[in-house]
């Protein structure tokens, strides 16, 4: 009895085995090369997955056939020529099995990323941010030479190599709950430049930029390390905070039986989100092998905490660069947004602002400004619309080479005349105030203590004093966190935040 058992054990075994041979045969791509793709036109196009060690495999797209071989892992990679814009195509790769894609065009990747404002989907966040026009913007979101790529919320302790989510046709449907900001910025480049347009949409709002950052990147740069005090900090919150909701929802409870309303309480972040390279691993590094045309970026808001503000001048930059050697496509375009204007006594809005506008030193890279936009008391402003159009206009100039201005005055140095300070601008032709005067200028002496100044536009520059500063060194423009900055070109692009103090 004990022998046919054992001999039941064993059949039972080798089928087993025999099953898991036959799914592990399976040639499998990643979720990125799935129906309905958009691939990079005009560069090398990538194609990968797995398949069975040392397996051949053979790819077809088009009017090209290349073969590679699995490693002795089952992975395999193989990199089609460059094709124009054009589809739509079928991709088919075989070995011992055989898989095929379909309706692939090839035209510009753009991949979007960031925190909540280009989160933001067109539906909206309920009870707590709306978009501009949303419900006619849904039902005119046919656009069948744009496709959506979304992906899910994913945080890890190591990079992963694929995602869950799929590409889709933009319909209504998909672009509803796609990012606001992407899709109006595809639909933008994709009537200007008449090529098929895929968007990527890789966020979650209220992240810190660490998080997106990978731990190689983060651990490579002493500089950077008060990221992780931040982390241990953050950790050491954590201990107290199911006491502290279970506090926070007995408040709720005794204001609704005596019938008051709720109180407010403090946001509390996903405990994952917040994690240095945790999203850099879970939702940046498995598109890493994916060709695309650049990125889109609009995050800020969460490191304008005092003890994340200074550092955000080191960390942008840093995102950067680290995006780019994982990529290994070279210094792609880099496109984001300043963040808005929005009243938060406690931050330090101004000072990400003008990390961010110090950021354009980094070659390949545009910025939207979006101080006019913004709304006192939501830090979600619905009009996405302009956001996106700047951020078009951006790629257009610098990436499509159109002839035009995408960018509203930015600082370039300070003169000094006596007692006045004279600030000059780049991109300020036809500078101009909206409003009966120029606001938002301040001025200090060498104590680097701000007093509100007085401004007249000059030509190309504004002239700005105080009766209160004698020995002017310093001036400043759209600092606070809500912002009546008023400065513009003859194109209506807004001047930038700034500060003309060194960083320390």
């Amino acid at each position: 009895m004990q022998s046919l058992a054992k001999k039941i054990s064993s059949i039972v075994l080798l089928a087993l085995c025999g099953i898991a041979h036959v799914v592990s045969a399976e040639i499998r791509l990643p979720q990125m090369l799935s129906d309905h793709a958009i691939l990079q036109r005009n560069a090398p196009i990538h194609i990968w997955g797995w398949g069975e060690p040392g397996e051949h495999i053979t790819a077809h797209f088009h009017d090209q056939t290349i073969s590679t071989a699995a490693t002795s892992l089952g992975e395999w990679s193989l990199w089609l020529n460059p094709e124009h814009a054009g589809g739509p195509y079928e991709l088919t790769v075989d070995g011992s099995s055989k898989v095929t894609v379909h309706d692939l065009l090839v035209g510009d990747v753009w991949f979007a990323s960031g925190q909540s404002n280009m989160q933001i989907p067109l539906l909206g966040f309920p009870s707590s941010a709306v978009i501009k026009n949303a419900k006619e913007e849904i039902a005119q979101a046919n656009h069948p030479q744009i496709r959506l790529l979304y992906v899910g919320l994913k945080s890890s302790d190591v990079p992963l190599d694929d995602i869950t989510g799929r590409w889709s046709q933009c319909t209504p449907e998909t672009a509803a709950s796609f990012s606001a900001v992407a899709y109006f910025f595809g639909r933008e480049i994709q009537r200007e430049e008449h090529v098929p347009i895929g968007l990527i949409d890789a966020t979650w709002g209220g992240t810190p930029i660490d998080s997106w950052i990978s731990l190689k990147k983060l651990g490579s740069d002493a500089s950077l390390m008060p990221v992780f005090a931040n982390r241990a900090e953050f950790s050491q919150n954590q201990v107290r905070l199911k006491q502290i909701i279970a506090s926070e929802k007995s408040e709720d409870a005794a204001a609704l039986a005596a019938h008051q309303p709720a109180p407010k309480h403090h946001w509390h972040p996903q405990e994952e989100s917040w994690l240095p390279a945790g999203l850099y691993n879970g939702m940046i590094a498995p598109e890493t092998s994916y060709t695309i045309k650049g990125v889109i970026w609009y995050q800020g808001e969460t490191d304008s905490a005092p003890e994340r503000a200074p550092l955000y001048h080191l960390l942008f930059p840093a995102l950067i660069a680290d995006w780019r050697a994982q990529w290994k496509q070279g210094n792609f375009p880099f496109l984001f947004v300043q963040i808005s204007s929005f009243y938060s006594p406690e931050e330090i809005w101004g000072e990400v602002r003008d990390a961010q506008r110090r950021t354009l030193s980094v070659a390949g890279t545009a910025m939207a400004v979006s101080l006019d936009v913004g709304t006192k008391n939501n830090v979600h402003p619905p009009d996405k619309q302009t956001v996106a159009a700047r951020l078009a206009l951006a790629a257009r100039a610098t990436v499509y080479g159109e002839n035009i201005e995408y960018s509203g005055p930015l600082y370039r140095q300070t003169t000094t005349e006596g007692s006045t300070l004279r600030v000059w601008f780049d991109h300020a032709e036809g500078l101009k105030s909206k409003g009966a005067k120029v606001e938002s200028f301040e001025i200090a002496g060498p104590d680097h203590h701000f007093v509100p100044a007085d401004a007249k536009i000059e030509g190309d520059t504004v002239v700005v004093s105080s009766a209160a500063i004698r020995n002017p060194r310093y001036v400043r423009y759209g600092w606070d966190t809500f912002t009546t900055a008023n400065l513009y070109n003859r194109n209506d692009l807004p001047a930038s935040t700034f500060t003309s103090e060194p960083i320390n």
